[in-house]
C-alpha cells in the first residue's frame, strides 16, 4: 500500500486552522479543521476517521480539498436551489420598518408584498431577520397566577373546637 504524505502546514495555516477548530461557528467547519490538523501530525487516514466517526473516503476527500484550495476547502459550497427572492435592498427596507416600530410578520410581510411586489412566506421572513441580527419571538400571555383564591374543601390546619 502506498504511504500517505503528510500534510505540511505553514504556522499561519495552522494557527487558522486551530482557530476555527476551537472558535469557529459551523460545526462541519470545525469538523473539516480538526481532520487537516490530525492528519498534518503524521496520522494515518484510517486512524483519522475512526477518530473522527467517518469513512475513509470522507477523510481522503477533505485531503484532496485542502491540498487543492487550502483554506478556502472547509466552508460548504454553495449548493443547487431556488435564488433567493430577496434583494439586498428588501432586506435593508425590512431592517428599516423594523427598527422604526414593532410589527408582526404578517404586517411586515403585507407592506413587503405592497411597496416592492415581493410575496415570500413567514417562514422565509424570520430566517431573514434572523440573519439581520433580530430575534423574532411569539408573544406570551402573562403567567402571573390568578387573584382569586382558590376554594378548598380540605381542613384547614386550626380545626375549630
Amino acid at each position: 500500500m502506498a504511504r500517505v504524505v503528510r500534510i505540511e502546514l505553514t504556522e499561519s495555516d495552522r494557527d487558522c486552522l486551530q482557530a476555527i477548530f476551537k472558535k469557529g461557528t459551523d460545526w462541519r467547519e470545525r469538523d473539516r479543521a480538526q481532520t487537516i490538523l490530525l492528519l498534518a501530525t503524521g496520522q494515518k487516514i484510517q486512524d483519522v476517521a475512526k477518530q473522527q466517526n467517518l469513512c475513509l473516503e470522507a477523510v481522503r476527500i477533505r485531503r484532496r480539498k485542502w491540498l487543492k484550495s487550502g483554506l478556502a476547502s472547509l466552508p460548504d459550497q454553495p449548493r443547487c436551489g431556488a435564488p433567493s427572492k430577496l434583494t439586498d435592498e428588501h432586506r435593508q427596507l425590512l431592517g428599516q420598518w423594523v427598527e422604526a416600530e414593532a410589527q408582526s410578520s404578517r404586517e411586515l410581510l403585507t407592506r413587503l408584498e405592497k411597496e416592492s411586489q415581493v410575496y415570500i412566506g413567514a417562514t422565509t421572513l424570520r430566517t431573514e431577520l434572523k440573519k439581520l441580527g433580530y430575534v423574532w419571538k411569539r408573544t406570551r400571555y402573562s403567567l402571573k397566577k390568578s387573584v382569586m383564591p382558590s376554594v378548598s374543601n380540605k381542613p384547614s390546619a386550626k380545626s375549630p373546637n
